[in-house]
């Protein structure tokens, strides 16, 4: 029998493919969503509908207590988001200092409580340039220290480590994903902006693929 996994899900389009890859593996997934204080739970709202008509195992953790001491994020704060690609250095604005390292870490102690051997998580290639916690040499890192923090070993699993965005989205176009299921914009107004560097990024993804996004945006008008 397949061991269960942990999942981060965020209710982006990463950790959705991710989500459904390990359904797809016939593994069990105990799906782990977070709300650190970011600017909105449009995400948050996504994944736990997806986790609810999917009948998973789904927890809404509440972290937002660390904002005490984690600040200076435009993801987190009241500074503008920055618009445009992330390849700009102005999108190192939406780093939240050690996010990943905290997330992982209670996922972690999750897995450990429900027998899970994994914890996935959705760092993919297109984040190396601006997101430390998405590099490779981090995910090494913490998946050495995951199978000797407890008596039971867990591994850190990313696979869209080397990917990005455009092929992420086609191994879940082959899984027949609908991506309307799914919120990416960093603001959480009505209509994703098409302007953030999620936004942008996402756009390109459906781009490369040939294929419209679901999502209504503000751009279309």
């Amino acid at each position: 029998m397949k061991h269960p996994v942990v999942v981060i899900y965020s209710g982006g389009m990463d950790s959705f493919t991710l989500l459904h890859m390990a359904r797809s593996q016939g593994r069990t997934v105990h799906a782990l969503s977070f709300n650190y204080g970011q600017r909105h739970v449009r995400e948050l709202d996504y994944a736990s509908w997806v986790c609810t008509n999917l009948q998973l195992d789904h927890r809404v953790v509440d972290i937002t207590s660390i904002q005490e001491l984690l600040q200076g994020s435009s993801l987190t704060g009241e500074s503008p988001v920055p618009e445009g690609h992330y390849a700009a250095s102005n999108m190192k604005s939406t780093v939240v200092p050690n996010r990943n390292m905290i997330l992982l870490s209670l996922a972690i102690g999750h897995a450990v409580t429900t027998g899970a051997s994994e914890v996935w998580y959705g760092a993919h290639g297109g984040d190396h340039a601006i997101y430390p916690d998405c590099r490779p040499q981090f995910v090494e890192r913490m998946d050495e220290v995951a199978q000797i923090a407890n008596y039971e070993p867990v591994r850190i699993v990313a696979p869209f480590l080397h990917a990005d965005k455009g092929q992420i989205l086609r191994q879940g176009l082959a899984l027949g994903l609908d991506y309307g299921q799914t919120w990416t914009c960093y603001n959480g107004r009505e209509k994703a902006c098409g302007r953030c560097g999620s936004c942008v990024e996402r756009l390109e993804a459906f781009a490369a693929n040939g294929l419209a996004d679901p999502l209504p945006y503000e751009t279309d008008t």
